[in-house]
């Protein structure tokens, strides 16, 4: 069976994005360059330009497959429950961050590093995201007291799970210290659903 062109294109473009991801691993995003990218594929440097205009254009590919893939998971998990009221949906959500920070760490790292040097690309980033925080804002109608800018409940509980797992999963605090997985989840679905709902 002959593959056409149409697929020779997207096993491409699948092999560019897994050989990013595993060269960011390695080396950082900051540290990869394309010709990384496409020795870690085994293919030519020039095959990149025919599928993203640079470095910055694959990492958003890779955060938009990510965020897909998580959306996908989410319809599909019977024990997903909006209700941000329940510690038990708060720890739902908490759970789900975790695993799925920890399941894309070159990617998590990956796309602080570009924000931090490029702020530009981390506007575009969060625009990426912006519907997951849409979709977020409406567990928010659940509590008790509904605050009037829910985008800025979403935005600081964002950004303390993001700074949270950065600390515990990448940059390890020193003297050793070290979190379980059950830990940590629990210690931010408590703090979360105290902040959020009051109790």
């Amino acid at each position: 069976m002959t593959t056409t062109r149409k697929e020779q294109a997207a096993g491409t473009e699948a092999a560019l994005k897994l050989a990013a991801r595993e060269v960011f691993a390695e080396r950082g995003y900051l540290n990869t360059k394309i010709t990384d990218i496409t020795a870690a594929a085994g293919r030519a440097t020039g095959s990149f330009y025919n599928h993203f205009a640079g470095k910055e254009e694959l990492l958003e590919a890779l955060l938009v497959d990510m965020l897909a893939a998580a959306d996908g998971a989410v319809l599909a998990d019977q024990a997903h429950d909006a209700d941000f009221s329940r510690i038990e949906s708060v720890r739902w959500h908490v759970t789900a961050f975790w695993r799925f920070y920890q399941s894309h760490l070159p990617e998590m790292i990956a796309l602080k590093q570009a924000a931090m040097v490029d702020p530009v690309l981390g506007q575009r980033l969060q625009r990426i995201m912006a519907d997951d925080d849409s979709h977020m804002i409406t567990h928010l109608s659940y509590l008790p007291s509904p605050q009037p800018d829910p985008l800025l409940q979403i935005s600081a509980m964002n950004s303390l799970l993001e700074g949270f797992a950065y600390t515990w999963l990448v940059v390890n605090p020193p003297a050793g210290r070290t979190i379980t997985d059950e830990a940590a989840i629990d210690l931010l679905t408590n703090l979360l659903h105290h902040g959020l709902a009051g109790r």
